[in-house]
């Protein structure tokens, strides 16, 4: 499955958009990217409408094993980000689901 990657999008904008120069692309993606981690590291909610939201989580403490030897390891709570697909991009994805996914 390809992947696309932060230069893919920078490059995606410039083709998009032909009077934005290739720095011009980069400086967007880097801003509205560091606008959106800014925001949840901060605890803010980010809601791109057609999109999704993005929103940072709490997970609790927990105890878990060490697969190799079967101790015990205590690991910390911490904060992570979330991610809930809006309804316009949820159903443009079932839309374009194939009927028998790969695996």
């Amino acid at each position: 499955m390809p992947t696309i990657t932060r230069s893919d999008l920078v490059r995606l904008l410039a083709l998009r958009f032909p009077q934005l120069a290739p720095p011009d692309s980069d400086a967007a993606v880097k801003a509205i990217l560091g606008a959106l981690g800014d925001a949840l590291a901060r605890g803010r909610r980010v809601e791109i409408r057609g999109f999704g939201s993005f929103h940072a989580g709490q997970r609790l403490p927990r105890t878990a094993r060490n697969p190799r030897t079967g101790e015990r390891v205590a690991i910390p709570g911490r904060r992570v980000a979330h991610f809930r697909a809006g309804k316009a991009l949820r159903e443009a994805i079932a839309a374009s689901a194939p009927e028998h996914p790969e695996q």
